[in-house]
Parts: structure tokens; C-alpha cells; sequence
């Protein structure tokens, strides 16, 4: 089963020797490629740049996030020359969020522009990911719409898809199936979130319009105060939902490793991968 992690970049030298042990750790999961975000509008490129270059120096694939919103081509034009300067093979290609108090404003509308734009002005060069909604991108207007627009990004010339995490497998089911009726083939990898922390978990869930199941937040609720068995939970929860994954035909899992390894070993682990 092809796996592959996703890092943030950190934002102190603590944080930077820290995440250099997790990812010494996770390597040995052999994952497929490690994926670095990048800030809205651009803000931690510096940081994504840097730690990409960490990654491909430990012999390592490394994909960079690269986001539009806001950007002219001629910049995009620049920063796509110093990924393929650096070695960068792989892109996850993003509409991106503006930053706070930031105009409207670039040459970039949607994620598919992008995609059209890195497939103009590469070629085959970069091997493209985009991201994909299960339960519906928060800023769309409906489900069709928001399957429409994951289509246009693959049609514009994208190789796979990474989706938002979620807990409910028929969602992502639901949506490749979905997404194939509108003639998309490429993968659709699901990412996988571990549940660590009950109140971090429930602040993003509800930023970025993943849906935790009621039944979850019972019993985060319940178990407040006890990390431990917040942890245990986690794993079995999120494990299992791999496991239905796996035996439904994904075509491999990314993880959302919020640049920590043990989770992810643990359900490694438990998967037996």
C-alpha cells in the first residue's frame, strides 16, 4: 500500500530539530514521497522552500504545495524555475486562501488555471496532485459545483488527487464514484488525519468543513482530560476507517502528520504496512 506524509513548515529552530526527528522516524515506513503546505497567499514559502530542500537531501521525494490565489504568472512563472532548480518532481497544486486583509486581485481564478498554467509552461516535468472534498470544499456552492470544479482540475492536466481527511468511508467512496461518472480516472488518495487531540481536531474540523461524526465527538467529550485514551481511541477509530479504505481500493493513504510521528507509526503499525 503506497503511503505518503504531509509536513508543515515549522515556524522555530525548536520546531525545525523536531520535525527532523519525526521525519527520521517515519522514513521507515517507506513512504512514496513526503509533501511540505505552504501559507496562505504565499506567507510560509521561505519555510516550505526550506524544509523541502531538508527532505530531498535526505534522499527523499519531496512535493511542495503551491498555491495561486493572489499571484501574477510572471511569479509563478519564477517559483516553479527555483522547485525545478531544486530538484522538486512533485507538486500539490492549490487555489490557495488569501491572506487576511489581503485585496483580490492576480491572475490565477481557480486551482484548474494553475494546473493548466505548470502544464504550459513544464511539461511532464512535475508530476501534479490536487486536492479533492468528500464532504464538499467549505466555499462551494453545492456538491455538483464542487465536483464540476474537482473535475476541471483534472481534466486541466493533474496526474492523482489527495482529499481532505474525513471519518465516514462512504464519503469518499461516494465521491470517487462520483468524480468517475464525470470521466475523472486518475487516483484519488484519501488523507488520514489521527485523532491526538480532541480540541485541536474539533478547531481545524470545523475551519476547514471536515465532518466529525457525532458518535466521535461523544465520546472525545467523554474521554476529556485522559490523553491517553483519547490517543487509544484515535487509533482504533482512524485505523479501522484505513482498514475499510484499503479494502475498498484506495490507491494508497496520505497522512496529515501535523509533523509528529508517533501517531502515524502507530497506525503503521496497526496496519501492518
Amino acid at each position: 500500500m503506497p503511503i505518503s506524509f504531509e509536513f508543515f513548515p515549522p515556524k522555530s529552530p525548536e520546531g525545525a530539530q523536531k520535525l527532523r526527528a519525526a521525519r527520521a522516524r517515519l522514513y521507515a515506513a517507506a513512504p512514496q514521497f513526503c509533501s511540505v503546505t505552504y501559507g496562505a497567499g504565499g506567507s510560509t514559502q521561505a519555510g516550505t522552500f526550506d524544509t523541502v530542500r531538508e527532505i530531498l537531501a535526505e534522499d527523499m521525494a519531496a512535493a511542495s504545495h503551491i498555491s495561486c490565489i493572489g499571484a501574477s504568472r510572471a511569479a509563478m512563472r519564477d517559483h516553479l524555475a527555483a522547485l525545478r532548480g531544486m530538484g522538486v518532481q512533485r507538486l500539490v497544486a492549490l487555489r490557495g486562501d488569501l491572506p487576511s486583509g489581503y485585496g483580490l486581485g492576480g491572475e490565477f481564478q481557480y486551482a484548474s488555471d494553475l494546473v493548466a498554467f505548470i502544464r504550459a509552461e513544464t511539461g511532464r516535468h512535475f508530476h501534479i496532485e490536487v486536492a479533492g472534498y468528500p464532504e464538499m470544499h467549505p466555499q462551494a456552492r453545492s456538491p455538483q459545483d464542487d465536483l464540476r470544479a474537482f473535475a476541471a482540475k483534472m481534466r486541466a492536466g493533474a496526474d492523482s488527487a489527495i482529499t481532505q481527511y474525513f471519518f465516514n468511508a462512504d464519503a469518499y467512496f461516494h465521491f470517487v464514484d462520483s468524480a468517475r461518472r464525470l470521466g475523472v480516472t486518475a487516483p484519488i488518495v484519501p488523507g488520514i488525519m489521527p485523532i491526538t487531540n480532541a480540541a485541536q481536531l474539533l478547531r481545524f474540523s470545523d475551519a476547514c468543513g471536515a465532518e466529525v461524526p457525532r458518535w466521535i465527538r461523544l465520546r472525545l467529550q467523554a474521554l476529556e482530560g485522559d490523553p491517553q485514551a483519547i490517543r487509544a481511541f484515535g487509533l482504533d477509530v482512524v485505523a479501522a476507517l484505513c482498514q475499510r479504505l484499503i479494502a475498498g481500493g484506495a490507491p494508497g493513504l496520505h497522512f496529515y502528520t501535523l509533523n509528529q510521528a508517533e501517531p502515524v507509526l502507530a497506525l503503521c503499525e496497526r496496519l501492518q504496512i
